[in-house]
């Protein structure tokens, strides 16, 4: 025990020593700058804490965006403690919260844009499934769902009715979390896993269904739209932060036809050129999911590079880029709505 636990802190030594030695390259992984109610996924960062990361980061490494970094990789140029902040999706709010404070403190982004959320004027639907289920107010204690010949059954019991002090006493909860305070909180969990692997199409005629039963009206909230053609031109204008796309719905590229990828890959890619007027030469995997082919169609769509999720969960140490990183699986970190000092501390493992 004494002897394994001595080999575990030699090893963590050595890799703290090499982190600080050759140090490589980090991407970073955000989604939202913003502050609401429900955020089950921890997508949110708060401004406050935003702005701590932003000068941590300016202390601690190199900023770049994307694009500069996968130059230096292919000249085979030195990439030491440089830091690359990407956000995912493109909500509105990396607009008006994130832009503003990169600005403020010179750190260029890169952004990437799930192009199916600009046009179809509906929340992404994780969100629209939150508003439905997890909101206060009362829903029918029976939710059926016929799903490719498969009939679903949730029943809510006590959780019909879902008061404002409920819902605020559970507005923390969070997926990753193993209890659920409520039914109405198995059910959310429940239909996600449903849904997330249903096609585009079934997916959004699914939650119409799901917004009948529940009595609701299609709406957009503002805390979680996704951007607009002309914000993203404004996103983008100044140079400070780049665009890539995410593809047209957001959909576990591994699990669709290779027909069906390839039209998420390329139709995305043609959308933002047309509206932006220049090449998109980054990419993004959707949740972090692909499969040989997926990264070949990538490469034949005309990307330069492409982001994934953690590439090595118990590894994070390997999870750093470097000279011999693959362009088309670059490995980032997702950050978590840290205070500047805790950022500051998990930033200082590895750089």
């Amino acid at each position: 025990m004494i002897i394994g636990k001595l080999s575990n802190k030699v090893a963590q030594t050595v890799r703290q020593v090499k982190n600080k030695i050759f140090p490589g390259a980090l991407i970073l992984m955000y989604h939202r700058v913003a502050e609401v109610d429900s955020d089950p996924w921890s997508l949110c960062v708060t401004p406050k804490h935003f702005a701590e990361h932003l000068e941590v980061l300016r202390k601690y490494g190199h900023p770049l965006h994307l694009q500069q970094l996968t130059k230096r990789l292919n000249a085979n140029q030195s990439i030491h403690r440089s830091i690359v902040v990407t956000f995912d999706d493109g909500y509105a709010d990396n607009f008006y919260n994130a832009k503003p404070l990169l600005e403020k403190y010179d750190i260029p982004a890169t952004v990437f844009v799930t192009t199916g959320g600009i046009e179809q004027k509906r929340e992404f639907w994780w969100d629209e499934l939150e508003r439905l289920l997890l909101q206060s107010g009362i829903l029918p204690d029976l939710l059926q769902l016929n799903i490719n010949g498969r009939t679903y059954r949730w029943e809510l019991g006590e959780a019909t009715y879902y008061s404002e002090a409920d819902r605020q006493r559970d507005r923390h909860w969070k997926m990753e979390t193993e209890e659920d305070p409520t039914p109405r909180h198995t059910l959310y969990r429940s239909v996600y896993q449903v849904l997330q692997f249903l096609p585009a199409y079934e997916r959004s005629q699914l939650l119409d269904e799901l917004g009948s039963w529940a009595n609701a009206q299609p709406v957009v909230r503002s805390t979680h739209r996704s951007l607009c053609n002309e914000e993203m031109l404004a996103l983008e204008s100044g140079g400070l932060i780049e665009i890539g796309t995410h593809t047209v719905t957001h959909p576990l590229l591994s699990q669709l036809p290779i027909a069906s990828q390839r039209d998420e890959i390329q139709q995305s890619k043609a959308y933002l050129e047309k509206v932006l007027m220049h090449p998109i030469m980054s990419f993004s995997y959707p949740n972090g999911s692909y499969t040989k082919e997926t990264i070949s169609l990538v490469q034949e769509a005309g990307f330069n590079c492409a982001c994934a999720s953690v590439l090595d969960k118990f590894q994070q140490h390997n999870n750093k880029i470097s000279q011999h990183s693959n362009l088309f699986l670059l490995p980032r970190f997702v950050v978590e709505d840290w205070d500047g000092e805790t950022f500051a501390h998990w930033l200082s493992r590895y750089f």
